[in-house]
C-alpha cells in the first residue's frame, strides 16, 4: 500500500462523506460508485463490489455519528422516526448483510442499481409544502415507516449501504418529512442501519480493513463540515443535489450492468 493509495482513498472519503453529511445519507451513494471505478484510473488494482460493499458499510458508521453529532441540536431529530424506522432497518440489514455472501458480483451492483433507480424516480416527484409544516406538528404512519424501513435495510445491507440514499426520498415523498429533519434523521436511522450492515459484513469476511480505516479518517473530518454547510443552504438545493448524485450514479451503475 503506497503512498499514492492512502491518498486516493482518503480523497474518495473525504469527497464522498462532506457531501453526504450535507445532503443527509451515509455516503455509500457516493462511495460505492467512487471506490468502484477511480482506482483502477489510477493503475490501482480494482476493489471487487464484496470489498467495496464491506468497506463502504465500515465507513459509513463512522460518517453517520459524526453527521447526527453535528444536527444533535435544534430539534431536526425526530426521536420517533429513529426509533420506528431505525429498529426495522437494523433488522433488515443484517440479514441483508449476511446473506449477501452467496450473491455474486453482479447480483450486488443489480441490487445496487435497483435501489438507485427507485431513489432517482422519487427525488423528481414534486414535494410540495412538505418544507412549510412545523418540526413540533409533524406526523407519519408509523407502521408504514417501519415497513418501508425494513425492505430497505434488506437491500441496502446487500450493497453495504445503510440505505439513506432511498430513506430520504421516502421521508420526503411517502411519509412527508420536512427536508432539514429528513436529513438529520436520515443519519440517525443510517447510523442504526450501519450496525447491522457492518457486523454482517465483518463476519463474513468483506471488510478490507486498511482502506476501510483511511476512509474513516476522512469522514470523521469531513461529515461535519459537510453538515453545518448543508445547514446554511436552500433545502430545495440540497434535493437537487441528491437528486443529481443518485441519477449520476445509477446511469453509471446501469451502464456497466446493460453493456459490460
Amino acid at each position: 500500500m503506497d503512498f499514492f493509495f492512502i491518498i486516493v482513498i482518503f480523497l474518495i472519503g473525504f469527497v464522498g462523506s462532506f457531501i453526504s453529511g450535507m445532503v443527509g445519507v451515509g455516503g455509500s451513494i457516493i462511495n460505492f460508485p467512487m471506490l468502484l471505478y477511480i482506482p483502477p484510473l489510477f493503475g490501482m488494482i480494482a476493489f471487487t463490489a464484496h470489498e467495496v460493499s464491506g468497506i463502504t458499510a465500515f465507513q459509513v458508521f463512522f460518517a453517520s455519528i459524526s453527521g447526527v453529532w453535528t444536527y444533535r441540536k435544534g430539534g431536526y431529530l425526530n426521536k420517533q422516526l429513529i426509533l420506528f424506522m431505525g429498529g426495522s432497518i437494523l433488522i433488515g440489514s443484517f440479514i441483508g448483510s449476511y446473506g449477501s455472501r452467496i450473491m455474486t458480483e453482479g447480483g450486488i451492483n443489480i441490487v445496487y442499481g435497483v435501489l438507485a433507480l427507485i431513489a432517482v424516480v422519487m427525488m423528481f416527484i414534486p414535494k410540495k409544502g412538505v418544507d412549510d409544516i412545523p418540526f413540533d406538528q409533524v406526523t407519519f404512519n408509523k407502521w408504514l415507516a417501519a415497513s418501508l424501513a425494513l425492505v430497505v435495510g434488506i437491500g441496502a445491507g446487500i450493497v453495504g449501504a445503510a440505505g439513506a440514499f432511498i430513506l430520504v426520498p421516502i421521508m420526503l415523498v411517502v411519509l412527508k418529512i420536512p427536508t432539514r429533519m429528513t436529513i438529520a434523521t436520515s443519519l440517525a436511522i443510517t447510523f442504526i442501519s450501519s450496525l447491522g450492515a457492518t457486523v454482517g459484513k465483518i463476519t463474513t469476511g468483506q471488510v478490507q480493513y486498511f482502506p476501510a480505516f483511511i476512509m474513516v479518517i476522512a469522514s470523521l473530518i469531513a461529515s461535519p463540515l459537510g453538515a453545518n454547510t448543508g445547514k446554511k443552504i436552500n433545502t430545495k438545493i440540497l434535493q437537487w443535489i441528491l437528486a443529481l448524485l443518485i441519477l449520476g450514479t445509477s446511469i453509471k451503475i446501469w451502464s456497466d450492468i446493460l453493456f459490460n
